[in-house]
Parts: structure tokens; C-alpha cells; sequence
């Protein structure tokens, strides 16, 4: 999957679910992994690290 693509499914995710998205996506991660799709947990938690940038840092 591109870069492009990730970033455009991580802005998706973000628009419908908020501040669930980061950790529904996590979670596909570990269920592709527990399924033995490796290459899919990989993207799943690249899209996690681009929904954490596109997010910021933190506010207090």
C-alpha cells in the first residue's frame, strides 16, 4: 500500500470514528496478526502511526 493511500484511509478513519480510530485500528493490527496476515498488521499499524501524526502531540 502507498504512502498515500495510508494517509488517506488514516484521515478517513479519523472523520468517522475520532477518537476510537487509533485504537480500532490497533486492534485490526493484532487480529491480522493473530491471523497469521503479516503484511496486513504491518499496514494496520502504519496507518495507526499516521493517525497519531495527523492527531499531534498531546495538549494539556
Amino acid at each position: 500500500m502507498s504512502e498515500t493511500q495510508i494517509h488517506a484511509i488514516a484521515r478517513q478513519m479519523l472523520e468517522m470514528h475520532g477518537a476510537s480510530a487509533i485504537a480500532q485500528a490497533a486492534q485490526k493490527a493484532q487480529q491480522c496478526e493473530s491471523g497469521g496476515e503479516a503484511e496486513d498488521a504491518r499496514e494496520w499499524r502504519h496507518i495507526v502511526e499516521a493517525m497519531k501524526m495527523m492527531r499531534g502531540p498531546h495538549q494539556s
